[in-house]
């Protein structure tokens, strides 16, 4: 249980992609894997959209939301680097997408896993 608390502490409070990342591993109780996470965000899940809808197969440039047209920056870290940086914004956002993909939020390893994906990206 405290193991779990300061996970959780961690990830709220990171300032990078990576410590955001350590904290969901931590969470997880495993390390990610950035293949789970390239499968995940290019991959349907029986739902209309999958992450890549929006942000592109390979999001290191700007996407496009499907419903509104709205420009969406670059999604991995190496193309903008104030995307993951903010652990409140990554939380909105992992609820609202994952709930959109997958029809539920993800668990601490898949976030784990797209992180660790989208980390490993170059421009």
């Amino acid at each position: 249980m405290a193991a779990a608390a300061i996970a959780v502490a961690t990830a709220a409070h990171a300032a990078s992609p990576n410590e955001l990342l350590a904290g969901y591993s931590a969470l997880a109780g495993s390390p990610a894997d950035p293949v789970r996470g390239e499968r995940l965000f290019v991959t349907g899940h029986g739902r209309e959209w999958r992450c890549a809808t929006c942000h592109g197969a390979v999001p290191t440039g700007n996407g496009r939301h499907a419903a509104t047209g709205r420009e969406i920056a670059a999604l991995a870290p190496a193309s903008h680097a104030a995307r993951l940086s903010d652990p409140a914004k990554v939380e909105k956002w992992f609820k609202r997408n994952c709930n959109d993909v997958l029809g539920r939020e993800c668990t601490a390893g898949e976030k784990a896993d797209v992180l660790a994906w989208l980390i490993s990206l170059k421009r």
